[in-house]
């Protein structure tokens, strides 16, 4: 890329309000996103494995997978398997401990 080139791409994320820091920095200051690599993806879960991992039954986890607007976050494969990512899960057992913490409080 030549010298012209980059003054213009700086200026685009300046005025985008992106600082004209590394994307290293950009990331680690939470600017950007991360691009994951093949090496990087979660491997998905099954419904065994989430029934496992929250300590109920594997009829839950697909009751809770299968509503209308289901309480787990949830992957339909094109075959009807049901399939799940960990940070998924996990955001579920965080957003659960939150709304435990609330009730407690009130």
């Amino acid at each position: 890329m030549n010298s012209s080139s980059e003054t213009v791409l700086t200026a685009n994320h300046s005025a985008a309000g992106v600082r004209n820091e590394s994307i290293e920095t950009q990331i680690a200051l939470g600017l950007r996103k991360p691009s994951r690599s093949v090496a990087e993806v979660e491997p998905l879960l099954t419904a065994d494995e989430v029934a496992k991992r929250l300590n109920v039954s594997t009829d839950w986890v697909w009751d809770h997978s299968s509503r209308r607007k289901p309480l787990l976050p949830v992957i339909r494969m094109g075959d009807g398997t049901l399939r799940y990512r960990p940070s998924g899960i996990e955001a579920f057992v965080d957003e659960q401990e939150r709304r435990s913490a609330l009730r407690r409080r009130a």
